[in-house]
Order: C-alpha cells, then sequence, then structure tokens
C-alpha cells in the first residue's frame, strides 16, 4: 500500500456498475482523506446511492478496486464493516423501541457488554440532545430527531467512516443546521465523512472536497472555491462616491461594464486574492478612491448545472 493510500480513508479507482443493461458507474475515481468531509453530488440517477453501497459492502462492484479504512474491500470486506458506519436516506430506528432501548439494540448487536451499552447509549443520547426523549417510543420523535438517533446508532460501534446518504432530506432548516453541526464535530474527532447530498448549500457548508457525479462518471473534483471560479461569472463590483471617481477607475479598467445611475463598475474576475490584489494594485497607481468593493462568485448551482448541463428535474430517478 502506497503512502498515500494509508493516509486515505477511501481509495476507489475504476469503479463500473450496471443493472441489466443500464451502465450506472462508469469508471469512478475517488480519493479521500481521512478526517474529512467529502460529499459526493449528483441528480436523481446520477450514481450517488449505488456509489455508497458498493464502498459500504452492500453492493457489489463489477468492476474497480477500493480501499476503506486501510482494508481492501474486495479481500476484507469484514474488516470494513468493522470500520465503517452507515446512514441513510431512510431512517433505520425502530419506532416501536424507545430512543435508549434502539442504542442498547445496537450496543448488543456490536457485542458490547451490559455496562458498556448502558454507558455507550447514555454518553450518545446526552450528545444529540436526546437524553429527555430517552424514555419515549421513537414514533413520537420529530424528523430531526429521528436523523440524530439514526446518527447516534451509527456511532455505537465507533466507526472511522462514515456514510451520510441525502441525511438532512426533508428537514427543516433548524433540524439540517444541527446536523451540520454534528458533523463538523465528528470531523473535529477525527471521524472521515462520506456525504451525498442534492443540497447544494449542504456541500458548500461542510465539506473539505466536492466531487460531482453525471452519467456514471466523475466530472469535476475539488475544494467548492476552486469549483466555483471553473465556472465564468465571477467579478468585483466597485462603488465609487461620485461621477469623477467613476470615471477615472473606467480610463484605468478599460472595458468593464459600469453602471452611470449607481456608480458602479463590474470588473471580471476568477474570484481568487492574486486577481483582487493586482485590481486594486492598478487603482492605486493611479490614486483612484473606491468607496466600496464587493467580491462576486458563482455559486455551486451555478457550478453544478454548469459541468452537468442538466437542472436536476430532467434526471430520470434511479438508483
Amino acid at each position: 500500500m502506497t503512502t498515500t493510500q494509508s493516509r486515505a480513508a477511501i481509495v476507489a479507482t475504476g469503479l463500473r456498475k450496471s443493472f441489466g443493461d443500464q451502465l450506472v458507474l462508469n469508471g469512478v475515481d475517488l480519493h479521500v482523506p481521512r478526517g474529512t468531509v467529502f460529499a459526493l453530488l449528483g441528480a436523481n440517477g446520477a450514481g450517488k446511492t449505488t456509489t455508497v453501497k458498493i464502498l459500504s459492502t452492500l453492493v457489489g462492484a463489477d468492476a474497480g478496486d477500493v480501499q476503506v479504512a486501510g482494508h481492501d474491500l474486495a479481500r476484507e470486506p469484514d474488516a470494513v464493516r468493522a470500520a465503517i458506519g452507515v446512514t441513510g436516506q431512510f431512517s433505520a430506528v425502530d419506532k416501536l423501541l424507545t430512543g435508549e432501548e434502539n442504542l442498547r439494540l445496537m450496543a448488543d448487536l456490536h457485542h458490547l457488554t451490559r455496562d458498556d451499552g448502558r454507558r455507550r447509549a447514555t454518553r450518545l443520547l446526552a450528545r444529540f440532545g436526546l437524553t429527555e426523549a430517552a424514555g419515549k417510543p421513537a414514533s413520537t420523535y420529530s424528523g430531526g430527531m429521528l436523523r440524530r438517533l439514526d446518527l447516534a446508532m451509527t456511532l455505537v460501534g465507533s466507526p472511522q467512516v462514515i456514510f451520510l446518504d441525502e441525511p438532512t432530506t426533508g428537514l427543516d432548516p433548524r433540524s439540517r443546521r444541527d446536523m451540520w453541526q454534528i458533523v463538523r464535530d465528528l470531523v473535529a474527532d477525527g471521524v472521515t465523512i462520506f456525504l451525498t447530498t442534492q443540497y447544494l448549500e449542504e456541500a458548500d457548508e461542510l465539506a473539505d472536497r466536492i466531487a460531482v457525479l453525471d452519467g456514471g462518471r466523475v466530472v469535476a473534483e475539488g475544494t467548492a472555491e476552486e469549483l466555483k471560479r471553473r465556472i465564468p461569472g465571477g467579478h468585483i463590483r466597485l462603488r465609487f462616491a461620485d461621477p469623477q471617481g467613476l470615471d477615472a477607475a473606467l480610463k484605468v479598467l478599460g472595458q468593464a461594464s459600469h453602471d452611470a445611475d449607481a456608480l458602479t463598475l463590474r470588473v471580471p474576475s476568477d474570484g481568487s486574492l492574486r486577481s483582487l490584489k493586482a485590481l486594486i494594485g492598478r487603482l492605486d497607481d493611479r490614486a483612484v478612491e473606491v468607496d466600496e468593493l464587493s467580491v462576486h462568485t458563482p455559486d455551486l448551482d451555478d457550478v453544478f448545472l454548469a459541468i452537468t448541463g442538466n437542472p436536476d428535474d430532467e434526471k430520470v430517478s434511479a438508483r
């Protein structure tokens, strides 16, 4: 195993998967560093859930090599299962049991002693803000509480890698942000999170790196900022105190678009610090005073649509 692979939580090379005559994954390569959040984006049918199922040993790949937590997926599936946790789109909580009973059941499945299971359940209930509801049936829990309990159940086994497959679908904004903070806390503790989501804001908030899946292939990968800079439309907006300042800036900057009534200039930019410094330097050299400056870059919605060429609702809902 190479040093790069040993430092990675997940390394996948050439993943292929078909269901009948439908090719779902067509040579997917992934590299996920330990202790990070890696987001896999894609519209319905892009292959996100299939990728998670393969990486978590639930479905076999037709071709490709995978290492998860330092273990070969094909040769050591049990070791992979012992190192991971999976929280899917649909809760695995037994709603007839209480929150505490659900956690105690998971502790039994992980072969913890009764005392260890009780202590683990108590700690997780407190960590996820469920102590007061511990003795209530899960059927009485809100959507956000169910998701927190589901993730708490995943943590009973102390996984190194957690697969979160669209974990906040259907949650209200407050519950979604609560889940985001839980994810950040897990990563701070050294856990690796592999996240699939259709909420681009979620990937922007959480992910250290993002891969965009389209047509069974990874069509783009990078940090959120790197991906945004690939898309045209970024600009620096300058506002001036008077028409004289605007005119002076126009002479320096040339063909920048301007709004004489609003006293603003819009200068194309990739949003990088280098381009910003260069622009400010040009204005300073000519003693042009700027009243207000703001940097605007495309958001991940722009990136997603530009890279895939399809809005979400044009995609076929599939695996």
